[in-house]
């Protein structure tokens, strides 16, 4: 059986002050890998500091153009797609120093398929994996809220976690998206339950249980450029 390599990753890092904190609490005591890092989030700065004082943790770019508010945005104006493509990428480098290890959106922007091409021909200097190119296997159904409002918490829970390590994830790379976060004033969201649930899930003992039984290999989007995706060669998280 081949080796199977997991990214635990969270989005939204630097939306909130409290989502920068559950997001490096799951990374320290949990089995969080990555995360991807919203630059027009209130808490950006923050976050970028954070990833420095923990620099195992891998970051990339979460691009934004609709937030919590959503707020317009035209992804058929692909002139507009591609310019604030070509500034997150520029702000994520002044914030973090360095050019973001993976990309993905807020709410999957980018997969539409008027935005897509734009962006592999964008990213492709920096040879690194965008969410859905089929580099990295996505599995996303670890989210408490599948209709709009209505709160399912086991979707969130340790079982259903389990459950998705098992029959979901491939050998080689796959990715498990997450949206861990502690609630705090400055940040409203109709998802803010679900965020403290999957702290409890990304942190319990018997999720990382389930990763050695599996004999799942925690990895990190970093993991992933050092290898270029191959099997071999790679180094163990601390």
């Amino acid at each position: 059986m081949a080796d199977r390599y997991v990214i635990f990753n969270a989005d939204d890092f630097g939306a909130s002050e409290g989502i920068n904190r559950g997001i490096i609490h799951c990374h320290t005591q949990g089995v969080l890998t990555s995360t991807s890092l919203m630059v027009t989030g209130h808490a950006a700065e923050e976050a970028a500091s954070l990833s420095h004082v923990h620099p195992e943790l891998s970051v990339g770019l979460h691009w934004d153009v609709w937030g919590e508010d959503e707020r317009s945005f035209d992804l058929g104006d692909l002139g507009a797609v591609r310019d604030e493509l070509e500034r997150q990428l520029d702000q994520f480098s002044q914030l973090m120093g360095y050019p973001p290890t993976h990309v993905d959106s807020h709410r999957h922007a980018h997969r539409d398929p008027r935005v897509m091409s734009i962006f592999a021909e964008t990213l492709e200097p920096l040879g690194v994996p965008i969410r859905g190119d089929g580099k990295v296997s996505f599995v996303g159904g670890f989210y408490g809220q599948w209709e709009f409002k209505k709160t399912e918490l086991q979707y969130v829970g340790v079982s259903f976690l389990t459950h998705l390590l098992s029959e979901e994830t491939v050998d080689g790379w796959t990715e498990i998206s997450c949206h861990p976060g502690f609630r705090s004033r400055e940040f409203s969201s109709v998802y803010d339950l679900e965020r403290e649930e999957e702290i409890r899930t990304l942190t319990d003992s018997r999720v990382l249980a389930a990763v050695n039984d599996l004999g799942i290999q925690l990895r990190s989007y970093r993991d992933y450029a050092r290898t270029g995706g191959e099997h071999d060669g790679v180094t163990a998280p601390s």
